[in-house]
């Protein structure tokens, strides 16, 4: 049954693959061509922090002036509306403008589903709308700091795309599962860790932190909305040797799914590692043992707590 499915699956996706070929000729060789001398062509659209849409795009030749202008934001029955500014350089009106989408991020409340722009442009008592047109799909750029594919605040995923006539449109998709840290509270008192939990439904999740033979559980309480938090226990991590033992920590969120591993991976930074490093703090779990602590994070985005103990005379 496997072979057979992933036959099927192949066959799709082949099938995409050309059909995508097939629409990106027409857009390209047909659409593009007549159309950008009529609308407005972006020179530039792309989603630098998983959830605000920054744009830059040139007006047509017809456009010689306008006293306003705002991105259109549509689907369906649903319309909003973001400031746009327009400005002169090299005798042609530029327009700029920033999107920010998700409500939890004080941004546009977007749904899932393919979203429209178009731009408005205002003069005097007139207006005009007129399409964005996307030449090309961002790409990556080489750097510290890379693509984010998903708002750090609620998970939601959000790229640009291209209808088949070339316009620009924003697709929402739901969170995928995950448990993401959001905060990490290091003193010399204990540990404590906040996360968010998303595209998942949590009924009394509890923290499993997991090492070479031991399994820990703690229960997770809900701070504030959407935020939860955990108090590590140090006290029942103290190696019963010198090694170097490392914890990693696994959320269940009830029922029959599988576990979430705390991880950190709603950034746009290529090495977790190293721009989110944590100091290593020594603590006293248990009477007259100290312990050092190393919270990390894994080249993987994985949340790793190392525990080893206190040379003794230190």
């Amino acid at each position: 049954m496997s072979r057979v499915r992933r036959r099927l699956g192949a066959a799709r996706r082949g099938v995409r693959a050309r059909f995508g070929a097939v629409r990106l000729r027409v857009m390209t060789r047909f659409f593009l061509p007549r159309r950008e001398s009529g609308t407005a062509v972006l020179r530039y659209a792309a989603l630098l922090d998983g959830q605000t849409l920054n744009l830059h795009a040139v007006l047509p030749p017809s456009v010689r002036a306008a006293d306003s202008a705002e991105i259109l934001v549509r689907r369906r029955g649903s319309r909003h509306r973001v400031p746009a500014t327009v400005y002169e350089s090299g005798g042609r009106l530029l327009m700029d403008a920033a999107v920010l989408f998700g409500a939890r991020a004080g941004g546009l409340p977007v749904g899932h589903g393919r979203w429209k722009l178009r731009l408005r442009v205002g003069i005097g008592n007139r207006s005009r709308r007129m399409p964005l047109l996307l030449r090309e799909l961002p790409t990556p750029t080489g750097g510290p700091t890379g693509a984010m594919s998903a708002s750090p605040v609620s998970g939601d995923r959000y790229r640009v795309g291209r209808t088949l006539r070339g316009d620009a449109r924003i697709v929402c998709s739901k969170a995928g599962p995950a448990a993401e840290v959001a905060n990490v509270h290091s003193a010399h008192s204990g540990v404590e860790l906040d996360l968010y939990l998303f595209g998942v439904r949590a009924d009394r999740p509890v923290a499993e932190f997991v090492a070479a033979g031991h399994s820990v559980e703690r229960p997770l309480s809900e701070t504030v909305p959407g935020l939860w938090r955990v108090e590590v226990p140090l006290s029942e991590m103290v190696p019963d040797s010198g090694r170097r033992v490392h914890w990693d920590v696994m959320v269940h969120t009830g029922g029959a799914k599988r576990p979430l591993r705390l991880a950190r991976r709603l950034h746009d930074v290529r090495d977790p590692g190293k721009v989110f490093g944590m100091r290593r703090i020594t603590v006293a779990p248990q009477r007259e043992r100290l312990m050092v602590v190393e919270p990390r994070y894994t080249p993987a985005g994985n949340f790793r707590l190392t525990c080893s103990r206190e040379a003794e005379g230190k």
